[in-house]
């Protein structure tokens, strides 16, 4: 569980990633744009970085908020991965509210990674499904708590690049993190039949709620 500060001065990183995966890199190019992911990071060790995203490598659909390794984006082969960091300040109030924020994630097993929003994103741009959330809503959330820029649509309608133009102001780094001397079972296989079987609980979990669930969208973000 992350802490709260009692200092006055506090800052976040918003953390654009250039990933290595089969999906970033279709991502770039139908986009023709470099970043296909976007974390947070609490420090400038950008060694845990938290989000919405899939919490296996080869388990696509066991997807929901996680906890990121550096290592998980300079996977395999890969030395490095190419970031884009934006330091970006927040008062103690508003870093106190954005670690509750991250607090009640871990705690609430109940959210979803959603899909749909993020697959119709260049197309719709983005819309809430009932404690579902993508990299990139879970992001303008948090970026939304720390009342450091001036959002004009709703946040879970900025894609990544959006993002990006939004935060020029606190531009702090563009380059390589390279890969640590660290090792869990982020790489492991997974059966082909637990990758289906993912696959099917979360369309039904994201239908039901579409269904049943929508009008306590509110309600859940207060």
């Amino acid at each position: 569980m992350m802490e709260k500060t009692m200092c006055s001065e506090n800052n976040i990183y918003i953390v654009l990633i250039k990933a290595h995966t089969g999906l970033g890199k279709i991502s770039r190019k139908i986009t023709k744009y470099d970043y296909s992911h976007i974390s947070i990071s609490m420090d400038e060790s950008f060694t845990d970085f938290v989000t919405f995203s899939r919490r296996k490598h080869f388990s696509p659909f066991d997807s929901g908020f996680t906890h990121e390794h550096r290592n998980y984006y300079a996977f395999g082969k890969n030395e490095n991965v190419k970031v884009k960091i934006f330091k970006v300040p927040v008062d103690k109030d508003s870093y106190n509210e954005i670690v509750d924020t991250i607090n009640r994630f871990e705690k609430d097993k109940d959210n979803i990674f959603n899909i749909y929003s993020m697959v119709t994103m260049p197309i719709i741009h983005g819309f809430q499904i009932y404690k579902a959330y993508n990299c990139m809503s879970f992001v303008g959330l948090i970026l939304k708590k720390t009342n450091a820029v001036k959002m004009d649509k709703p946040y879970y309608k900025y894609m990544i690049k959006d993002m990006d133009s939004l935060l020029t102001e606190y531009f702090y780094y563009e380059g390589f993190l390279d890969k640590l001397d660290f090792e869990d079972d982020y790489m492991d296989r997974i059966p082909v039949f637990k990758n289906v079987s993912d696959f099917f609980k979360l369309n039904l979990r994201l239908i039901g709620r579409i269904i049943f669930k929508q009008r306590r969208i509110e309600e859940n973000e207060k």
